[in-house]
């Protein structure tokens, strides 16, 4: 079904004792700004969207090599099939049609020998970087791996490695987020795939445990999807994203109940709220 009416979102998630997103510019402690703002990027999102959409059964680009099911090793690998094609709009055309994660958030493909130089898409679903309501405490511990890794004998014994491990206590965050339908119109994005997009936000966190985030330690607390009755939206996101209020009652929040979340109205538009995993 072709997506006709523009769609804003917003996401809340919880962070316990986990690091949501690393930065490995600082010892990949979890992103903060100046402030002690928690953040996660929008790069980091996208990944765990892409993640999901490929749990669901849909082909996707830009795949983690850990999580590879097409055999390619190589983004360049992957579109080699189009490496003859000389039109950038069959190029863009067919890579749109083929791959889920391409005619959602776009992608430019710049591999030498191909017959197109350089092919751009843009995508209709945008995301900001996710931010924590208020300033989180960041905690890090320090751990030693024990085992050794390489001996030349059964006597030696090798050293310890040291190590830290960074998390944020607690935190909540917000994701916000649109989908344009002039540029879906040209990516062939549909209203199925909308419905793709709101799933995986969702589960955002579901088959994404490790180390630094063990399962149930991130958890998405609702999902707010406005859908407009119109292909411009009847207001602009922000006045739309601004609906949603999220204050601290206590100074140091140490669950989601600890903050009044209230949802305001703007005439003609309703809210789907969508309760997480």
């Amino acid at each position: 079904m072709k997506f006709e009416k523009k769609i804003d979102f917003a996401v809340l998630l919880s962070v316990t004792n986990a690091n949501p997103n690393g930065d490995p510019l600082n010892g990949n402690r979890p992103r903060a700004d100046y402030n002690g703002f928690g953040e996660m990027s929008d790069v980091c999102i996208k990944r765990k969207i892409r993640n999901r959409m490929q749990d669901l059964g849909h082909p996707v680009f830009v795949q983690s090599d850990d999580r590879a099911d097409d055999g390619c090793i190589s983004l360049k690998d992957r579109a080699k099939f189009l490496e003859k094609v000389k039109s950038h709009d069959e190029f863009a055309r067919t890579a749109c049609e083929k791959w889920l994660d391409v005619r959602s958030f776009g992608q430019v493909f710049a591999f030498k020998g191909f017959g197109c130089a350089s092919v751009g898409v843009r995508g209709p679903v945008s995301l900001h970087q996710a931010v924590s309501i208020n300033p989180v405490d960041t905690y890090s511990m320090q751990i030693t791996k024990s085992v050794s890794g390489e001996r030349k004998n059964e006597s030696e014994r090798g050293s310890d490695t040291m190590g830290m491990k960074h998390f944020v206590r607690f935190g909540l965050y917000q994701v916000k987020g649109s989908i344009n339908v002039q540029l879906a119109e040209k990516t062939g994005f549909s209203q199925e795939d909308a419905l793709v997009v709101k799933e995986a936000l969702r589960t955002l966190f579901v088959n994404d445990a490790s180390a630094a985030r063990p399962d149930g330690s991130m958890e998405v607390v609702r999902v707010y999807w406005w859908e407009h009755n119109c292909k411009d939206g009847q207001y602009s996101s922000a006045k739309v994203h601004r609906l949603l209020k999220v204050n601290p009652k206590v100074d140091t929040p140490a669950s989601v109940e600890d903050y009044d979340i209230q949802l305001d109205e703007l005439p003609g538009l309703s809210c789907e709220v969508i309760e997480g995993m």
